[in-house]
Protein backbone atom coordinates (compact mmCIF):
# COMPACT_ATOMS: atom_id res chain seq x y z
CA UNK A 1 0.00 0.00 0.00
CA UNK A 2 3.08 2.44 0.77
CA UNK A 3 4.84 1.38 -2.38
CA UNK A 4 1.50 1.78 -4.47
CA UNK A 5 0.38 5.18 -2.94
CA UNK A 6 4.15 6.93 -3.52
CA UNK A 7 3.48 5.84 -7.43
CA UNK A 8 -0.09 6.95 -7.97
CA UNK A 9 0.29 10.53 -8.72
CA UNK A 10 2.96 9.84 -10.93
CA UNK A 11 1.24 7.05 -12.74
CA UNK A 12 -1.73 9.03 -12.55
CA UNK A 13 0.35 11.76 -14.90
CA UNK A 14 1.71 9.15 -17.14
CA UNK A 15 -1.53 8.11 -17.79
CA UNK A 16 -3.35 11.46 -18.13
CA UNK A 17 -0.11 12.53 -20.84
CA UNK A 18 0.53 10.11 -22.64
CA UNK A 19 -1.48 7.05 -22.25
CA UNK A 20 -1.51 5.76 -25.71
CA UNK A 21 1.74 6.19 -26.56
CA UNK A 22 2.57 4.38 -23.49
CA UNK A 23 0.94 1.30 -24.38
CA UNK A 24 2.00 1.39 -27.57
CA UNK A 25 5.48 1.10 -26.36
CA UNK A 26 4.67 -1.87 -24.40
CA UNK A 27 2.62 -3.74 -26.93
CA UNK A 28 5.42 -3.09 -29.24
CA UNK A 29 8.23 -3.96 -26.81
CA UNK A 30 6.41 -7.10 -26.33
CA UNK A 31 6.27 -7.81 -29.52
CA UNK A 32 9.65 -7.29 -30.06
CA UNK A 33 10.93 -10.04 -27.01
CA UNK A 34 8.01 -12.31 -28.79
CA UNK A 35 9.30 -12.40 -31.98
CA UNK A 36 12.85 -12.78 -30.87
CA UNK A 37 11.93 -15.73 -28.89
CA UNK A 38 9.87 -17.15 -31.84
CA UNK A 39 12.69 -16.46 -34.95
CA UNK A 40 15.52 -18.61 -32.23
CA UNK A 41 13.12 -20.76 -31.25
CA UNK A 42 12.00 -21.01 -34.91
CA UNK A 43 15.33 -21.17 -36.75
CA UNK A 44 16.01 -23.81 -33.95
CA UNK A 45 13.52 -26.05 -35.49
CA UNK A 46 13.98 -25.26 -39.08
CA UNK A 47 17.88 -26.29 -39.03
CA UNK A 48 17.29 -29.59 -37.10
CA UNK A 49 13.88 -30.29 -39.21
CA UNK A 50 15.71 -29.31 -42.49
CA UNK A 51 18.69 -31.83 -41.52
CA UNK A 52 16.55 -34.95 -40.75
CA UNK A 53 15.14 -33.80 -43.91
CA UNK A 54 18.34 -34.33 -45.81
CA UNK A 55 19.14 -37.87 -44.89
CA UNK A 56 16.82 -39.46 -47.42
CA UNK A 57 16.03 -37.83 -51.22
CA UNK A 58 12.06 -38.79 -50.47
CA UNK A 59 12.31 -36.43 -47.50
CA UNK A 60 14.10 -33.88 -48.91
CA UNK A 61 12.31 -33.19 -51.96
CA UNK A 62 8.85 -33.39 -50.27
CA UNK A 63 10.10 -30.60 -47.56
CA UNK A 64 8.94 -27.32 -47.78
CA UNK A 65 11.81 -25.19 -47.06
CA UNK A 66 10.06 -21.61 -48.43
CA UNK A 67 7.04 -21.30 -45.49
CA UNK A 68 9.54 -21.88 -42.76
CA UNK A 69 12.25 -19.21 -44.41
CA UNK A 70 9.50 -16.49 -45.17
CA UNK A 71 8.31 -16.96 -41.48
CA UNK A 72 12.14 -16.63 -39.97
CA UNK A 73 12.45 -13.19 -42.62
CA UNK A 74 9.23 -12.13 -41.43
CA UNK A 75 9.89 -12.61 -37.72
CA UNK A 76 13.06 -10.87 -38.29
CA UNK A 77 12.20 -7.53 -39.91
CA UNK A 78 9.34 -7.44 -37.36
CA UNK A 79 11.76 -7.77 -34.25
CA UNK A 80 13.53 -5.14 -35.73
CA UNK A 81 10.63 -2.76 -37.01
CA UNK A 82 8.87 -3.64 -33.31
CA UNK A 83 12.09 -2.81 -31.53
CA UNK A 84 12.46 0.34 -33.27
CA UNK A 85 9.50 1.28 -32.64
CA UNK A 86 9.09 0.34 -29.33
CA UNK A 87 12.50 2.49 -28.52
CA UNK A 88 10.95 5.65 -30.49
CA UNK A 89 8.10 5.61 -28.41
CA UNK A 90 8.74 4.72 -24.79
CA UNK A 91 11.34 7.29 -24.77
CA UNK A 92 9.60 10.09 -26.57
CA UNK A 93 6.47 9.26 -24.07
CA UNK A 94 8.81 9.14 -21.27
CA UNK A 95 10.16 12.44 -21.89
CA UNK A 96 7.53 13.98 -22.45
CA UNK A 97 5.92 12.79 -19.31
CA UNK A 98 8.95 13.70 -17.46
CA UNK A 99 9.69 17.42 -19.30
CA UNK A 100 5.51 17.90 -18.07
CA UNK A 101 6.43 16.87 -14.87
CA UNK A 102 9.23 19.23 -14.54
CA UNK A 103 6.80 21.87 -15.24
CA UNK A 104 4.24 20.71 -12.51
CA UNK A 105 6.77 20.58 -10.06
CA UNK A 106 8.19 24.09 -10.76
CA UNK A 107 4.68 25.41 -10.56
CA UNK A 108 4.15 23.92 -7.34
CA UNK A 109 7.55 25.32 -5.79
CA UNK A 110 6.48 28.99 -7.27
CA UNK A 111 3.39 29.10 -4.89
CA UNK A 112 4.05 31.43 -1.88
CA UNK A 113 4.75 29.35 1.14
CA UNK A 114 7.20 27.14 -0.50
CA UNK A 115 8.95 29.84 -2.69
CA UNK A 116 9.99 30.96 0.86
CA UNK A 117 11.51 27.55 1.82
CA UNK A 118 13.32 27.61 -1.49
CA UNK A 119 14.90 30.21 -0.27
CA UNK A 120 16.65 28.66 2.24
CA UNK A 121 17.30 25.36 0.63
CA UNK A 122 17.72 26.02 -3.22
CA UNK A 123 19.63 23.40 -4.13
CA UNK A 124 16.94 21.20 -3.24
CA UNK A 125 14.53 22.22 -6.09
CA UNK A 126 17.18 21.41 -8.17
CA UNK A 127 17.31 18.33 -7.10
CA UNK A 128 13.84 17.29 -7.61
CA UNK A 129 13.95 18.95 -11.15
CA UNK A 130 17.05 16.93 -12.26
CA UNK A 131 17.71 14.06 -10.56
CA UNK A 132 14.57 13.15 -9.18
CA UNK A 133 12.84 13.55 -12.39
CA UNK A 134 14.91 11.51 -14.14
CA UNK A 135 14.47 8.46 -11.72
CA UNK A 136 11.31 8.63 -12.34
CA UNK A 137 12.23 7.35 -15.93
CA UNK A 138 12.62 3.68 -14.03
CA UNK A 139 9.34 3.73 -13.00
CA UNK A 140 8.38 3.22 -16.63
CA UNK A 141 11.21 2.16 -18.62
CA UNK A 142 12.69 -0.29 -16.27
CA UNK A 143 10.37 -1.55 -14.06
CA UNK A 144 6.38 -1.18 -16.00
CA UNK A 145 7.33 -1.96 -19.22
CA UNK A 146 10.04 -4.93 -18.90
CA UNK A 147 7.71 -6.63 -16.32
CA UNK A 148 5.15 -6.58 -18.84
CA UNK A 149 7.25 -7.68 -21.04
CA UNK A 150 8.37 -10.74 -18.78
CA UNK A 151 4.70 -11.56 -18.16
CA UNK A 152 3.77 -11.69 -21.58
CA UNK A 153 7.06 -14.07 -22.10
CA UNK A 154 6.17 -16.71 -19.59
CA UNK A 155 2.59 -17.07 -20.42
CA UNK A 156 3.95 -17.13 -24.37
CA UNK A 157 6.40 -19.65 -23.26
CA UNK A 158 4.18 -21.14 -21.31
CA UNK A 159 1.84 -22.03 -23.77
CA UNK A 160 4.40 -23.46 -26.04
CA UNK A 161 5.89 -25.97 -24.18
CA UNK A 162 2.42 -26.95 -23.00
CA UNK A 163 1.55 -27.74 -26.68
CA UNK A 164 4.44 -30.35 -26.68
CA UNK A 165 2.96 -31.56 -22.91
CA UNK A 166 0.94 -29.79 -20.37
CA UNK A 167 3.11 -30.43 -17.34
CA UNK A 168 6.66 -28.99 -19.38
CA UNK A 169 4.39 -26.43 -20.12
CA UNK A 170 3.32 -25.50 -16.17
CA UNK A 171 6.53 -26.51 -15.25
CA UNK A 172 8.20 -24.08 -17.17
CA UNK A 173 5.80 -20.87 -16.92
CA UNK A 174 5.97 -21.63 -12.86
CA UNK A 175 9.83 -21.41 -13.17
CA UNK A 176 9.96 -18.46 -14.75
CA UNK A 177 7.11 -16.95 -12.74
CA UNK A 178 8.80 -17.67 -9.49
CA UNK A 179 12.75 -16.81 -10.62
CA UNK A 180 12.04 -14.47 -12.94
CA UNK A 181 10.01 -12.06 -10.47
CA UNK A 182 11.35 -13.71 -7.01
CA UNK A 183 14.79 -12.74 -7.78
CA UNK A 184 14.35 -9.26 -8.43
CA UNK A 185 12.28 -8.49 -5.80
CA UNK A 186 14.56 -10.02 -3.35
CA UNK A 187 17.41 -7.70 -4.98
CA UNK A 188 14.83 -4.49 -4.59
CA UNK A 189 14.69 -5.63 -0.73
CA UNK A 190 18.37 -5.57 -0.51
CA UNK A 191 19.29 -2.55 -2.52
CA UNK A 192 16.28 -0.50 -1.18
CA UNK A 193 18.77 0.69 1.73
CA UNK A 194 21.58 1.54 -0.26
CA UNK A 195 19.76 3.01 -3.34
CA UNK A 196 18.16 5.69 -1.05
CA UNK A 197 21.75 6.23 0.45
CA UNK A 198 22.97 6.82 -2.87
CA UNK A 199 20.25 9.51 -3.60
CA UNK A 200 20.82 11.51 -0.20
CA UNK A 201 24.68 11.45 -0.71
CA UNK A 202 24.16 12.63 -4.43
CA UNK A 203 21.55 15.42 -3.18
CA UNK A 204 24.25 16.18 -0.23
CA UNK A 205 27.51 16.30 -2.72
CA UNK A 206 25.53 18.35 -5.09
CA UNK A 207 24.35 21.07 -2.49
CA UNK A 208 28.00 21.51 -0.85
CA UNK A 209 29.59 21.57 -4.13
CA UNK A 210 27.19 24.48 -5.11
CA UNK A 211 27.85 26.30 -1.77
CA UNK A 212 31.59 25.35 -2.37
CA UNK A 213 31.59 26.88 -5.54
CA UNK A 214 29.05 30.01 -5.27
CA UNK A 215 30.40 31.00 -1.72
CA UNK A 216 34.43 30.69 -2.35
CA UNK A 217 35.11 34.20 -0.98
CA UNK A 218 32.93 33.87 1.98
CA UNK A 219 34.81 30.83 2.78
CA UNK A 220 38.21 31.93 2.48
CA UNK A 221 37.29 34.78 4.36
CA UNK A 222 35.92 32.86 7.82
CA UNK A 223 38.54 30.18 7.49
CA UNK A 224 36.31 27.18 6.03
CA UNK A 225 37.19 26.48 2.54
CA UNK A 226 38.90 23.55 4.11
CA UNK A 227 36.61 22.22 5.77
CA UNK A 228 33.93 22.90 2.81
CA UNK A 229 36.24 20.72 0.55
CA UNK A 230 36.36 18.39 3.13
CA UNK A 231 32.96 17.57 3.45
CA UNK A 232 32.31 17.45 -0.77
CA UNK A 233 34.77 14.86 -0.65
CA UNK A 234 33.12 12.56 2.61
CA UNK A 235 29.70 13.29 0.40
CA UNK A 236 31.94 11.69 -2.49
CA UNK A 237 33.01 8.71 -0.37
CA UNK A 238 29.80 8.13 0.78
CA UNK A 239 28.04 8.04 -2.81
CA UNK A 240 31.04 5.78 -4.15
CA UNK A 241 30.38 2.82 -1.11
CA UNK A 242 26.71 3.27 -2.34
CA UNK A 243 27.75 2.96 -5.96
CA UNK A 244 30.00 -0.36 -4.58
CA UNK A 245 27.01 -1.50 -2.67
CA UNK A 246 24.36 -1.76 -5.60
CA UNK A 247 26.68 -2.84 -8.43
CA UNK A 248 27.59 -5.82 -6.35
CA UNK A 249 23.79 -6.40 -5.44
CA UNK A 250 23.18 -6.17 -9.36
CA UNK A 251 26.13 -8.95 -9.87
CA UNK A 252 24.39 -11.06 -7.49
CA UNK A 253 21.20 -11.09 -9.95
CA UNK A 254 22.88 -11.12 -12.83
CA UNK A 255 24.47 -14.36 -11.82
CA UNK A 256 20.43 -15.57 -9.81
CA UNK A 257 19.39 -14.81 -14.08
CA UNK A 258 22.04 -17.09 -15.18
CA UNK A 259 21.65 -19.60 -12.52
CA UNK A 260 17.72 -19.75 -13.20
CA UNK A 261 18.09 -20.12 -17.04
CA UNK A 262 21.02 -22.68 -16.76
CA UNK A 263 18.08 -24.48 -14.45
CA UNK A 264 15.12 -24.35 -16.55
CA UNK A 265 17.70 -25.00 -19.68
CA UNK A 266 18.53 -28.47 -18.18
CA UNK A 267 15.57 -29.20 -16.86
CA UNK A 268 13.94 -28.15 -20.45
CA UNK A 269 16.51 -30.54 -21.80
CA UNK A 270 15.79 -33.45 -19.68
CA UNK A 271 11.63 -33.29 -20.44
CA UNK A 272 12.21 -33.14 -24.51
CA UNK A 273 14.30 -35.88 -24.55
CA UNK A 274 11.70 -38.10 -22.53
CA UNK A 275 9.16 -36.61 -24.41
CA UNK A 276 11.37 -37.31 -27.89
CA UNK A 277 12.50 -41.16 -26.93
CA UNK A 278 8.46 -41.78 -26.30
CA UNK A 279 7.60 -40.77 -29.58
CA UNK A 280 5.50 -37.82 -28.06
CA UNK A 281 7.61 -35.18 -30.05
CA UNK A 282 9.83 -35.22 -33.49
CA UNK A 283 13.81 -34.00 -33.22
CA UNK A 284 13.03 -30.51 -34.55
CA UNK A 285 10.18 -29.73 -31.57
CA UNK A 286 12.64 -31.01 -29.37
CA UNK A 287 15.07 -28.27 -30.30
CA UNK A 288 12.29 -25.66 -31.00
CA UNK A 289 11.54 -26.36 -27.01
CA UNK A 290 15.46 -26.33 -26.14
CA UNK A 291 16.01 -22.68 -27.65
CA UNK A 292 12.75 -21.05 -26.57
CA UNK A 293 13.73 -22.46 -23.01
CA UNK A 294 17.34 -21.11 -23.61
CA UNK A 295 16.13 -17.32 -24.47
CA UNK A 296 12.80 -17.78 -21.59
CA UNK A 297 14.88 -16.00 -18.74
CA UNK A 298 16.39 -12.87 -21.11
CA UNK A 299 12.99 -10.53 -21.10
CA UNK A 300 13.48 -10.52 -17.20
CA UNK A 301 16.88 -9.31 -17.63
CA UNK A 302 15.12 -5.76 -17.96
CA UNK A 303 14.25 -5.85 -14.45
CA UNK A 304 17.47 -6.25 -12.84
CA UNK A 305 18.53 -2.63 -12.85
CA UNK A 306 14.98 -1.37 -12.47
CA UNK A 307 14.81 -3.62 -9.15
CA UNK A 308 18.44 -1.76 -8.28
CA UNK A 309 17.09 1.36 -8.33
CA UNK A 310 13.49 0.69 -6.64
CA UNK A 311 14.32 2.38 -3.89
CA UNK A 312 15.56 5.78 -5.30
CA UNK A 313 12.60 5.63 -7.50
CA UNK A 314 10.39 5.46 -4.98
CA UNK A 315 12.00 7.86 -2.51
CA UNK A 316 12.10 10.31 -5.95
CA UNK A 317 8.13 9.37 -5.94
CA UNK A 318 7.48 10.39 -2.21
CA UNK A 319 9.28 13.52 -2.77
CA UNK A 320 7.78 14.69 -5.57
CA UNK A 321 4.25 13.28 -5.96
CA UNK A 322 2.72 16.00 -3.45
CA UNK A 323 4.39 18.31 -5.65
CA UNK A 324 2.19 17.21 -8.60
CA UNK A 325 -1.60 17.99 -7.60
CA UNK A 326 -3.98 20.31 -8.33
CA UNK A 327 -2.90 23.62 -7.72
CA UNK A 328 -5.33 25.94 -5.61
CA UNK A 329 -6.67 28.92 -7.82
CA UNK A 330 -4.73 31.70 -6.37
CA UNK A 331 -7.39 34.23 -4.41
CA UNK A 332 -8.11 36.86 -5.98
CA UNK A 333 -7.44 40.87 -3.51
CA UNK A 334 -10.48 41.74 -2.30
CA UNK A 335 -10.82 45.47 -2.93
CA UNK A 336 -11.53 48.25 0.15
CA UNK A 337 -15.32 49.62 0.06
CA UNK A 338 -15.06 53.64 0.01
CA UNK A 339 -11.26 55.57 -0.71
CA UNK A 340 -9.23 53.16 0.78
CA UNK A 341 -6.75 51.43 -1.39
CA UNK A 342 -5.51 48.90 1.76
CA UNK A 343 -7.35 47.72 5.19
CA UNK A 344 -6.01 45.65 7.44
CA UNK A 345 -7.81 44.28 10.64
CA UNK A 346 -6.73 42.57 13.34
CA UNK A 347 -3.64 40.65 10.97
CA UNK A 348 -1.15 38.17 12.17
CA UNK A 349 1.68 36.69 10.78
CA UNK A 350 3.77 33.96 11.91
CA UNK A 351 6.60 32.21 10.02
CA UNK A 352 6.79 28.71 9.94
CA UNK A 353 9.01 27.34 12.12
CA UNK A 354 9.19 30.78 14.23
CA UNK A 355 7.63 30.31 17.90
CA UNK A 356 6.37 33.86 18.08
CA UNK A 357 4.33 35.78 15.25
CA UNK A 358 6.49 38.89 12.93
CA UNK A 359 3.31 40.53 13.05
CA UNK A 360 0.92 40.76 16.03
CA UNK A 361 -2.43 42.12 15.88
CA UNK A 362 -1.91 44.52 12.94
CA UNK A 363 -4.92 46.95 12.05
CA UNK A 364 -4.71 50.43 9.55
CA UNK A 365 -5.76 51.93 6.73
CA UNK A 366 -4.48 54.16 3.31
CA UNK A 367 -6.47 56.42 1.21
CA UNK A 368 -5.86 56.13 -2.21
CA UNK A 369 -3.54 58.45 -2.98
CA UNK A 370 -1.95 58.49 0.00
CA UNK A 371 1.93 57.35 0.57
CA UNK A 372 2.70 55.89 3.53
CA UNK A 373 6.12 55.11 5.24
CA UNK A 374 6.97 51.62 7.21
CA UNK A 375 9.92 52.65 10.13
CA UNK A 376 11.40 51.19 12.39
CA UNK A 377 14.34 48.69 13.36
CA UNK A 378 15.50 46.01 11.54
CA UNK A 379 13.43 42.61 12.40
CA UNK A 380 10.21 44.72 12.86
CA UNK A 381 8.09 43.47 10.37
CA UNK A 382 8.15 46.20 7.49
CA UNK A 383 8.98 43.84 4.74
CA UNK A 384 6.83 40.68 5.68
CA UNK A 385 4.19 43.84 6.10
CA UNK A 386 4.53 43.74 2.36
CA UNK A 387 4.62 40.88 1.62
CA UNK A 388 2.00 40.31 3.41
CA UNK A 389 -0.09 43.37 1.24
CA UNK A 390 1.49 41.63 -2.26
CA UNK A 391 0.10 38.41 -1.41
CA UNK A 392 3.34 36.82 -0.75
CA UNK A 393 2.64 35.93 2.08
CA UNK A 394 -0.59 34.39 4.02
CA UNK A 395 -1.76 35.56 7.09
CA UNK A 396 -2.72 33.87 10.41
CA UNK A 397 -5.31 35.65 11.51
CA UNK A 398 -7.40 38.80 10.42
CA UNK A 399 -9.12 40.11 7.12
CA UNK A 400 -6.80 42.20 4.54
CA UNK A 401 -8.73 44.10 1.65
CA UNK A 402 -6.40 46.13 -0.90
CA UNK A 403 -6.28 47.05 -4.09
CA UNK A 404 -4.15 45.17 -6.90
CA UNK A 405 -0.77 45.87 -6.06
CA UNK A 406 3.02 45.82 -7.21
CA UNK A 407 6.04 44.89 -4.88
CA UNK A 408 9.75 45.90 -5.75
CA UNK A 409 11.50 44.09 -3.27
CA UNK A 410 14.91 45.02 -2.34
CA UNK A 411 16.83 42.81 -4.46
CA UNK A 412 16.25 42.92 -8.22
CA UNK A 413 15.67 39.54 -9.74
CA UNK A 414 17.27 39.50 -13.05
CA UNK A 415 17.94 35.96 -14.78
CA UNK A 416 20.67 35.52 -17.96
CA UNK A 417 18.40 36.37 -21.02
CA UNK A 418 17.90 39.87 -22.68
CA UNK A 419 16.90 42.92 -22.13
CA UNK A 420 13.73 43.05 -23.47
CA UNK A 421 12.56 39.48 -21.87
CA UNK A 422 13.97 40.44 -18.46
CA UNK A 423 11.23 43.44 -18.98
CA UNK A 424 8.45 41.51 -20.04
CA UNK A 425 8.62 39.33 -17.05
CA UNK A 426 6.43 42.35 -15.70
CA UNK A 427 3.98 42.68 -18.96
CA UNK A 428 4.24 40.20 -21.28
CA UNK A 429 2.49 41.58 -23.90
CA UNK A 430 4.44 44.82 -23.89
CA UNK A 431 5.85 46.31 -26.94
CA UNK A 432 9.27 47.50 -27.78
CA UNK A 433 7.85 50.89 -28.04
CA UNK A 434 6.07 50.64 -24.58
CA UNK A 435 9.59 49.19 -23.55
CA UNK A 436 11.53 51.97 -24.41
CA UNK A 437 9.28 54.35 -23.27
CA UNK A 438 9.45 52.71 -19.34
CA UNK A 439 13.35 52.77 -19.88
CA UNK A 440 13.16 56.42 -20.67
CA UNK A 441 11.28 57.36 -17.62
CA UNK A 442 13.65 55.02 -16.05
CA UNK A 443 16.95 56.84 -16.99
CA UNK A 444 18.12 53.92 -18.93
CA UNK A 445 17.00 55.55 -22.55
CA UNK A 446 20.44 56.75 -23.39
CA UNK A 447 21.79 53.45 -21.95
CA UNK A 448 20.28 51.21 -24.19
CA UNK A 449 20.55 53.09 -26.87
CA UNK A 450 24.50 52.97 -26.75
CA UNK A 451 24.42 49.04 -26.97
CA UNK A 452 25.21 47.80 -30.50
CA UNK A 453 22.04 44.86 -29.85
CA UNK A 454 19.60 47.17 -27.89
CA UNK A 455 16.93 45.58 -26.25
CA UNK A 456 18.32 42.12 -27.40
CA UNK A 457 21.38 42.74 -25.02
CA UNK A 458 22.11 39.46 -23.60
CA UNK A 459 22.59 39.59 -19.39
CA UNK A 460 24.90 37.36 -17.42
CA UNK A 461 23.55 35.26 -14.39
CA UNK A 462 21.80 37.79 -12.21
CA UNK A 463 22.13 40.27 -14.29
CA UNK A 464 25.87 40.17 -14.46
CA UNK A 465 27.37 42.97 -16.63
CA UNK A 466 25.22 45.72 -15.78
CA UNK A 467 26.29 47.92 -12.20
CA UNK A 468 23.85 47.97 -9.15
CA UNK A 469 22.19 51.38 -10.07
CA UNK A 470 21.44 50.15 -13.94
CA UNK A 471 19.85 46.94 -12.12
CA UNK A 472 17.73 49.20 -10.11
CA UNK A 473 16.71 50.91 -12.99
CA UNK A 474 15.43 48.57 -14.49
CA UNK A 475 13.39 47.14 -11.77
CA UNK A 476 11.91 50.62 -11.62
CA UNK A 477 11.46 50.21 -15.50
CA UNK A 478 9.44 46.53 -14.84
CA UNK A 479 7.04 48.37 -12.17
CA UNK A 480 6.35 51.16 -14.53
CA UNK A 481 5.37 48.55 -16.97
CA UNK A 482 2.55 47.09 -14.31
CA UNK A 483 0.91 50.06 -13.89
CA UNK A 484 -1.36 48.95 -10.63
CA UNK A 485 -2.42 51.40 -8.71
CA UNK A 486 -0.68 50.14 -5.32
CA UNK A 487 3.13 50.53 -4.90
CA UNK A 488 4.91 48.80 -2.37
CA UNK A 489 8.62 49.74 -2.02
CA UNK A 490 10.73 48.13 0.09
CA UNK A 491 14.39 50.34 0.84
CA UNK A 492 13.43 51.25 -3.40
CA UNK A 493 17.47 52.98 -2.86
CA UNK A 494 18.90 50.84 -0.48
CA UNK A 495 23.04 50.59 -1.75
CA UNK A 496 22.59 53.24 -4.61
CA UNK A 497 25.30 56.07 -4.01
CA UNK A 498 23.64 59.32 -3.13
CA UNK A 499 23.16 60.86 -6.57
CA UNK A 500 22.12 57.69 -8.05
CA UNK A 501 19.90 57.12 -5.02
CA UNK A 502 18.16 60.64 -5.44
CA UNK A 503 17.91 60.12 -9.34
CA UNK A 504 16.01 56.83 -8.92
CA UNK A 505 13.52 58.47 -6.08
CA UNK A 506 13.07 61.83 -8.05
CA UNK A 507 12.01 59.59 -11.39
CA UNK A 508 9.47 57.24 -8.86
CA UNK A 509 7.99 60.55 -7.42
CA UNK A 510 7.13 61.76 -10.65
CA UNK A 511 4.98 58.71 -11.27
CA UNK A 512 3.06 58.35 -8.32
CA UNK A 513 0.47 60.73 -9.32
CA UNK A 514 -2.72 59.32 -8.15
CA UNK A 515 -1.13 55.89 -6.78
CA UNK A 516 -1.08 54.82 -3.21
CA UNK A 517 2.30 54.08 -1.97
CA UNK A 518 3.60 52.07 1.14
CA UNK A 519 7.66 52.06 1.58
CA UNK A 520 9.44 50.37 3.69
CA UNK A 521 13.02 52.19 4.44
CA UNK A 522 15.35 52.94 6.98
CA UNK A 523 16.88 56.20 5.53
CA UNK A 524 15.55 60.34 5.61
CA UNK A 525 15.02 60.69 2.00
CA UNK A 526 12.71 58.11 0.98
CA UNK A 527 10.66 58.35 3.94
CA UNK A 528 10.40 62.40 2.95
CA UNK A 529 7.92 61.54 0.29
CA UNK A 530 5.35 59.84 2.74
CA UNK A 531 2.27 61.62 4.18
CA UNK A 532 2.32 59.64 6.83
CA UNK A 533 5.02 57.50 8.66
CA UNK A 534 4.07 54.10 10.79
CA UNK A 535 6.56 53.37 13.18
CA UNK A 536 6.86 49.20 13.85
CA UNK A 537 8.92 47.59 16.88
CA UNK A 538 8.44 43.61 17.17
CA UNK A 539 5.69 43.54 14.72
CA UNK A 540 3.29 45.80 16.20
CA UNK A 541 2.59 50.16 16.11
CA UNK A 542 3.51 51.97 17.95
CA UNK A 543 2.87 55.09 16.26
CA UNK A 544 1.42 56.58 13.35
CA UNK A 545 2.38 60.54 13.04
CA UNK A 546 1.29 62.40 10.11
CA UNK A 547 3.32 65.29 8.63
CA UNK A 548 3.42 68.46 9.79
CA UNK A 549 3.33 66.94 13.08
CA UNK A 550 6.11 67.17 15.46
CA UNK A 551 6.00 62.98 16.41
CA UNK A 552 6.71 63.03 12.32
CA UNK A 553 9.56 65.58 12.25
CA UNK A 554 11.22 63.54 15.28
CA UNK A 555 11.07 60.18 13.61
CA UNK A 556 12.59 61.31 10.68
CA UNK A 557 15.69 62.64 12.59
CA UNK A 558 16.23 59.47 13.56
CA UNK A 559 16.31 57.66 10.16
CA UNK A 560 19.68 57.06 8.74
CA UNK A 561 20.80 60.29 6.78
CA UNK A 562 21.23 60.34 2.60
Amino acid sequence: MALWSAFRPILALFLVQRRAALLTGALLAAATVLAGIALLGLSGWFITATAIAGLTSATAFAFDVFAPAAAIRFLALARTAARYGERLTTHDATLGVLAGLRAEVFRNWAQRRAAQRLLKRPARLLFRLTADIDALDSLYLRILVPAAIALCTALAISVALGLMHPLLGLGAGSWLLLTGFGIPLIAARFAAKPSRRRAHALETLRSRTIDLVAGQIDLVMAGRLNAQRNAVMASDRRLSQTDDALNRIEMFVTAGFGIASALLLGGTLYAVALLASGGVIGGPVAALGLLIALAALEPFGGLRRGAVELGRTVLAAKRIGPDIGPLPSPEPPVSPRGKLAVRLDDVSVCYDGSALPTLRHLSLSLIRGERLALVGPSGAGKSTLLALIAGEIAAEAGSIECLPATLLTQKTELFQDSLRDNLRLADPGADDARLLDVLAIAGLAEFVAALPAGLDTMLGEGGFGISGGQARRLALARLLLRDTPLWLLDEPTEGLDGDTARDVLQRLQGQMQGRSVIIATHIRREALIADRLLILERGRIVGAPRRGEQEFDAALAALRPD
